[in-house]
């Protein structure tokens, strides 16, 4: 058993809002922390830096021959777990694992309803929503790669979440229930790392780590991993059901005849 314990997620489904909450949990600060310094607590995986990439654009094998080295390097950044965020399906490419097996401890997978996704990854990116739409829908999707990052392997919504819903040593919250009864999911996440969570410090760690708190920093400093549409903010919204107002018959229809049996499975479609 490794050291890595994977922030797991499909893009726009949560995930810097656990690692805000992980940071003010753990580290206990006197005020919010900063959501650029997020990496203080948590590495992003798919950073050039680790790869030794840093202003070049690897090849999709090079990087899977370089990634099982990068993840032994991750596991000496902290001396207990190392909290590492990934948006890569848990699956293999040139015959080498996203998600190094021997590294690994375990994982906190962030699931979110897809049609909420399409719409957040929308704006987001900048493209159109019938585009992202076909973009979670294929089997072959990936992030490619910048000078800032390397690339990252999603596959389509259906496949991603399958493939973290069968690793057997994780934790799988949904992004609609962190809303809904954050002390009863964020209180599950703390008890999968192993301690009872501190109800005081359980709740200020959400204080610090709300969407509201989140949006207001990203408007006074800005957020590093803002995405490519720079005129859309990162924390846009923040809510579930946007969709129902927010997509067309014909787009949820689509996303719900290519991801419907997954989405069954967990609770999106009654």
């Amino acid at each position: 058993m490794g050291k890595l314990v994977w922030l797991a997620s499909y893009p726009k489904s949560g995930n810097t809002w656990a690692r805000a909450f992980l940071h003010n949990y753990i580290a206990e600060p006197e005020t919010p922390q900063p959501i650029n310094e997020l990496t203080a607590l948590s590495a992003v995986e798919c950073a050039a830096i680790w790869f030794d990439a840093r202003d070049t654009r690897l090849t999709t094998e090079a990087t899977q021959k370089r990634r099982p080295a990068v993840h032994a390097a991750l596991t000496n950044l902290h001396d207990d777990l190392v909290f590492v965020k990934t948006h890569n399906a848990n699956l293999a490419l040139h015959g080498i694992p996203l998600c190094t097996p021997e590294h690994t401890a375990g994982a906190i997978v962030i699931v979110r309803d897809p049609r909420d996704i399409a719409l957040s990854y929308s704006a987001f990116t900048g493209l159109p929503v019938d585009e992202v739409i076909a973009f979670m829908a294929n089997a072959n999707a990936a992030n490619a790669p910048t000078t800032a990052q390397v690339f990252e392997f999603l596959s389509s919504w259906s496949a991603h979440v399958r493939s973290w819903a069968a690793f057997p040593h994780k934790i799988l919250v949904r992004y609609e229930d962190l809303l809904t009864a954050p002390e009863v999911h964020f209180g599950r996440i703390i008890k999968y790392l192993g301690s009872d969570p501190a109800p005081t410090r359980l709740r200020r760690a959400m204080e610090f780590s709300t969407f509201t708190e989140l949006a207001a920093q990203e408007a006074t400093t800005g957020y590093r991993a803002a995405g490519p549409n720079a005129s859309a903010p990162f924390f846009r919204n923040g809510t579930s059901g946007q969709w129902r107002s927010g997509l067309t018959a014909a787009q949820t229809a689509a996303i719900e005849a290519a991801h419907g049996e997954v989405m069954r499975k967990l609770d999106y479609m009654k």
